[in-house]
């Protein structure tokens, strides 16, 4: 199969608060490189899919704040490529203006969309597992997903319950449930017929549109009007004011959950959404003593800790256990590890207390 129909759209217009203070609203997370790798994660993201569609056919839809961040950490991408969102409407807009583009140009397109900052270990498999979507959407009409087996009773994904079939390797849906309570996500793990849902999306971009009609019309026809304005210098004012008209609405609740057509291909690739400080430490090199450090540093019985300063600056710890120590910019945030979840609501009461500045 030729890979000339095969287009990736890439979101990465969040701003990754649960990450702050490194990810901020003027430099979020997926323009870092946060496992000190020598890339960052929306370079690594792109470099996933070299095998599975052309440069040309990778689009970027993300917040116009960031575009100059994107043509400097991808200078390969023409400004086409790189779709400019006036205002952040969670994910179901996103995909419904990038694959109403895509399909105004190519009626034959597959699509693949997926999050700028998540970690794939397994390159290969994880290769493998969009090919085999890749086949299923382009011959059928079906929504595929790609499921994690999950290792964890995890809250802060959502599940996907599916239908055993012996032997088969795409599975059909069942139900969706968005970040379950931890009594339930124990459940879900015992039964063993739930997988994380990996926000990782297939399908022809007919198949979408036809779903996106069917269960959100209104967006459906708000970004059909476009088509004449599509790959022309008026996209952006047509954008400007098709964006404040929709809905904010995920991809997830508005459409997969409603869908009979869904599918999903349980994956094991070694994966993570690297959303919070904790999914840093789990991935990150520690030493001797369990600490993910990475700056300038001297650590005294110091152990269990992930410790992010800037390199310019000596930082000195003593006495320190589960703890997350990380300084960016203007902000030092000491934290216990166990609190992570706590740091959306520190950014909120900074902005609300401290102002703009230091978010």
């Amino acid at each position: 199969m030729s890979n000339s129909n095969n287009f990736v759209v890439i979101m990465a217009g969040g701003i990754g608060s649960r990450f702050w203070p490194f990810s901020r609203t003027t430099f979020p997370k997926q323009f870092h490189d946060v496992l000190g790798i020598g890339k960052t994660m929306i370079q690594q993201t792109v470099e996933r899919f070299a095998t599975i569609a052309p440069k040309e056919n990778v689009f970027i839809v993300t917040n116009s704040d960031y575009k100059e961040l994107v043509k400097q950490q991808l200078p390969y991408l023409s400004d086409e490529q790189i779709l400019c969102e006036p205002v952040g409407k969670n994910t179901a807009p996103c995909a419904a203006y990038a694959c109403s583009k895509i399909y105004s140009k190519n009626f034959s397109a597959n699509i693949i969309v997926a999050p700028a900052d998540h970690y794939i270990n397994d390159v290969a498999e994880f290769t493998s597992i969009v090919s085999l979507a890749l086949q299923k959407v382009s011959t059928e009409d079906v929504l595929v997903t790609l499921g994690i087996k999950p290792n964890r009773p995890d809250t802060g994904y959502g599940y996907i319950q599916f239908m055993e079939k012996s032997g088969e390797q795409i599975l059909k849906v069942k139900t969706f449930t968005e970040k379950p309570p931890l009594a339930m996500a124990i459940q879900f793990l015992e039964s063993g017929d739930f997988l994380w849902n990996s926000g990782i999306f297939v399908w022809s971009a007919q198949s979408f549109l036809k779903a996106l009609e069917k269960h959100l019309p209104d967006m459906y026809s708000l970004f059909r009007e476009g088509k004449n304005e599509y790959w022309t210098p008026d996209e952006a004012k047509f954008i400007q004011m098709a964006y404040p008209q929709c809905k904010n609405e995920s991809i997830d609740k508005g459409i997969m959950e409603k869908a009979s057509n869904v599918f999903v291909i349980p994956a094991d690739f070694g994966w993570s959404d690297v959303g919070t400080w904790k999914s840093v430490y789990e991935l990150s090199k520690k030493d001797v003593e369990e600490n993910a450090a990475d700056g300038n540093i001297l650590l005294y019985d110091t152990s269990n800790c992930i410790i992010k300063t800037p390199k310019d600056k000596l930082v000195v710890v003593e006495g320190l256990e589960n703890y997350i120590v990380a300084e960016h910019g203007n902000v030092l945030m000491i934290c216990k590890l166990e609190n992570e979840q706590r740091v959306k609501e520190f950014v909120s009461d900074v902005k609300s207390q401290k102002g703009d500045k230091f978010i």
